[in-house]
């Protein structure tokens, strides 16, 4: 199979009149939902959960296969095998980048470096840590079944020395702030465009995957990269990978931004209302946990359940910063109550094994 040669980008004669209904409703949805995101008073707390679910999921499209639930109990101490502690670390990179990246863009524009820094975060101390983590490829690369030759590949990216070229003008079209296109339809084409140059050797799927949200970001479409369409993608990945094959194969850039577009509407809805569940378990809990403890701290618990949903019984001392009888009491109520589920004992000098359940019957659903 020969390389690919990219036409024009961004593409002429789009013929976006056949989908105006589409692109109104996907504007309307994402206006919804960033409405909802701008009304948070704390959304560092409220939406790290969703946050490190999205890594799960965006990782899992790659073929990982750890859960934020065991991030979260890797984090509390627990032991896992060398392939889950990869994937583990693969998902916390994840997150770690997208929220490297959003400072970097509270100040700057879209940059080839901060691309480069994204995938740096990206790799760092995992499987494609060998794979010139931070450095865009100098060799060709394919995609296909695991081990096959170039000759059987499903798609082959441009050649190196096509991609300078290529970038420059992709971050061009980025930071271009021309109205006549809607930022919804530049997010669909960022993201498919990203994927066709293929710039790294590895990671090209989750660094696209970021990009988006971040754009959205940019151009004021959302408060902040908390639009997590990756759940859409991983259940749909056999239309998520056919559409972007199409581009190559046939030009059909219309059939990937109709897919995109539904993609958007579709997590921007399931978004509205896992936020808006996770809202009133935060309210709900804050209540029951003040009547529970009578206690100011009970609001620093919350917030450290919702962080960290699984966790040892020695962090509320820790990080709360009292005396460990008291924090005992605390966990021995919490406990009592059922607002926290106990998953493992105390065992010698080993804390107990904590999880807040209910927050995972709600973030489990994405």
């Amino acid at each position: 199979m020969k390389p690919y040669s990219p036409q024009p980008f961004p593409p002429n004669e789009l013929m976006l009149e056949s989908i105006v209904a589409l692109v109104g409703r996907a504007n309307a949805c994402l206006s919804r939902y960033d409405g909802l995101l701008e009304s948070l008073v704390n959304p560092g707390v409220l939406l790290s959960p969703l946050l490190m679910k999205e890594a799960e999921l965006s990782s899992r499209i790659e073929g990982t296969i750890a859960t934020a639930n065991e991030v979260y109990q890797q984090q509390a101490g627990e032991e896992f095998e060398p392939e889950k502690k990869a994937d583990i670390q693969e998902i916390l990179n994840y997150r770690n980048t997208l929220r490297a990246a959003e400072q970097t863009l509270k100040e700057q524009p879209v940059s080839l470096h901060l691309i480069r820094q994204m995938h740096e975060i990206l790799m760092e101390g995992v499987r494609g840590k060998n794979k010139n983590p931070g450095r865009f490829r100098d060799t060709q690369n394919w995609i296909g079944p695991r081990g096959c030759s170039i000759e059987d590949a499903t798609y082959v990216p441009p050649p190196p020395i096509a991609l300078n070229d290529l970038l420059e003008n992709y971050i061009t079209f980025i930071n271009d702030r021309d109205d006549a296109l809607d930022p919804i339809i530049q997010a669909a084409l960022v993201h498919a465009q990203f994927e066709l140059i293929h710039p790294f050797d590895d990671g090209n799927g989750r660094i696209g995957r970021l990009l988006i949200p971040l754009f959205l970001m940019k151009r004021g479409c959302l408060v902040s990269p908390s639009l997590y369409i990756s759940g859409y993608l991983e259940a749909n990945r056999d239309s998520y990978y056919d559409s972007l094959g199409r581009i190559s194969s046939e030009g059909d850039w219309l059939g990937w931004i109709r897919y995109f577009l539904n993609a958007l509407v579709d997590q921007a809805e399931s978004n509205l209302q896992l936020v808006r569940r996770i809202i009133e378990l935060y309210d709900r809990k804050k209540t029951q946990i003040s009547e529970l403890l009578h206690s100011d701290k009970g609001i620093y618990i919350l917030d450290m359940l919702f962080d960290s949903p699984v966790f040892r019984a020695n962090m509320v001392h820790e990080r709360l910063k009292i005396q460990r009888q008291r924090a005992a009491q605390y966990i021995r109520t919490l406990r009592d109550a059922g607002v926290i589920t106990e998953l493992q004992p105390a065992s010698g000098r080993r804390p107990a094994l904590l999880s807040f359940e209910d927050l995972w019957k709600i973030t489990d659903q994405q």
